[in-house]
């Protein structure tokens, strides 16, 4: 990461020691570690959020070329993007369905629902 050696480590050991003493260098180091840890964490979470939001903008990209072709003659990327917002959209709409029943058909779910809200009427 910084390219330091094992020489450069070894004199600012020594400088921390001098300058900080036996007593405080044990705190210094732990210190400066868990500043790295939380420095990490954080760019994996930028990192992480960016890559979702990349792939959400791939999504709307494919779901337009979609749109414009009335869907048909999809190329296989654009087919599985529209595939994949389907399948997104039907978990949103059934968030506490098992993902067994998440892949059921839009009639079969209907279905699902119309027992589920008779369910609740009584």
């Amino acid at each position: 990461m910084f390219d330091i050696g094992f020489w450069e480590l070894l004199l600012i050991a020594i400088i921390g020691l001098v300058v900080l003493g036996p007593d405080r260098l044990p705190v210094a180091i732990r210190t400066v570690r868990s500043w790295i840890s939380s420095i990490r964490s954080f760019s994996e979470g930028v990192k992480n959020e960016l890559t979702e939001e990349l792939r959400i903008q791939e999504l709307h990209s494919n779901l337009k070329k979609a749109e414009q072709s009335d869907m048909t003659n999809l190329s296989p990327e654009v087919a599985a993007s529209v595939k994949s917002l389907k399948e997104a959209a039907e978990m949103v709409n059934n968030p506490y369905q098992d993902a067994k029943k998440s892949t059921l058909t839009s009639d079969e779910a209907e279905q699902t629902i119309d027992n589920q809200n008779e369910k609740q009427d009584k």
